[in-house]
């Protein structure tokens, strides 16, 4: 049995990671139904907090948050049904809508780099990316597609909070990029092009020819 591959797409909302990710998966599920898709926060009891202090429902502080996205996280990692490992191990391909990456973007300057990246460590050890894509567009594209697409923001969903994401998305990409294969992907391309270059790059990581893995 060939390694089972763990694939993740980064990027502040917006910048499409979320509609390539699901076309990529339903493409390889049509070439090997070999696959399970997931996202970050999870939708376990620790995810719906974050989603709740998200969405303004339930006030928290900054260390907090990062702390309950790193539980979330190692959960998502390690839960015995529904944890990442477990679909890794029986072979079956994984995509994640955000990883740790995500919280390197979206929790400093509250905290410092260095401390999401030690405190990230654990996560990284247990499951590395065999890839990151990274989506890169402007703050105000992104604000453009979010207000077409809905009336609601979310706690990080200002200008000048997306600026900052995306200086840290940067940032942390320079540190750690290597160590995790990040392929940056420009997000003002059209939704065709973008899948394309996603697909040939996936393609070859989990060698699928002619509709066979």
């Amino acid at each position: 049995m060939k390694k089972a591959k763990f694939i993740v797409f980064e990027g502040i909302d917006g910048s499409g990671k979320s509609t390539i990710s699901n076309m990529l998966f339903e493409k390889i599920n049509s070439q090997t139904g070999n696959i399970y898709k997931t996202f970050e926060p999870t939708d376990s009891p620790i995810g719906s907090v974050i989603k709740n202090i998200l969405n303004k429902r339930i006030v928290s502080d900054d260390k907090t948050i990062g702390a309950l996205f790193l539980a979330d996280r190692l959960d998502h990692i390690q839960n015995l049904t529904s944890g990442m490992l477990n679909y890794l191990e029986k072979g079956i391909h994984v995509i994640s809508d955000r990883y740790y990456y995500s919280s390197y973007a979206y929790h400093v300057p509250m905290l410092s780099m260095d401390w999401v990246i030690n405190a990230n460590k654990v996560c990284a050890d247990l499951l590395r990316p065999d890839i990151v894509f990274y989506f890169d567009i402007s703050a105000d594209e992104s604000l453009r597609r979010l207000n077409l697409s809905r009336k609601f923001h979310d706690l990080f969903e200002t200008r000048e909070k997306m600026e900052q994401v995306i200086l840290n998305y940067k940032e942390a990409i320079k540190r750690e990029g290597k160590k995790d294969n990040v392929v940056i992907i420009d997000g003002h391309k059209s939704v065709n092009d973008i899948f394309d270059e996603v697909w040939k790059i996936t393609s070859d990581l989990l060698e699928i020819k002619s509709g066979k893995n």
